[in-house]
């Protein structure tokens, strides 16, 4: 692996955490099987967008399409 710094000019602290970092990165990627589901992140769940239950199918549910706001 090769790290190239293009901007700046750290320090040999800065560049050491830096990268134990990425090498803690890259042991984590590596120590977990190929196809192993992760855990699904809160910011990618879709209920968050909506502060409100759905509608739910029915006889009425056209009436409840809109939500005015």
């Amino acid at each position: 692996m090769t790290i190239k710094v293009v901007r700046g000019n750290p320090t040999p602290e800065e560049l050491a955490a830096a990268l134990a970092v990425v090498r803690a990165r890259a042991a984590a990627a590596a120590s977990t099987p190929p196809g192993a589901a992760r855990p699904r992140d809160a910011w990618a769940d879709p209920a968050r967008l909506t502060g409100r239950r759905l509608p739910q199918p029915g006889a009425a549910s056209w009436s409840r399409t809109y939500w005015p706001g």
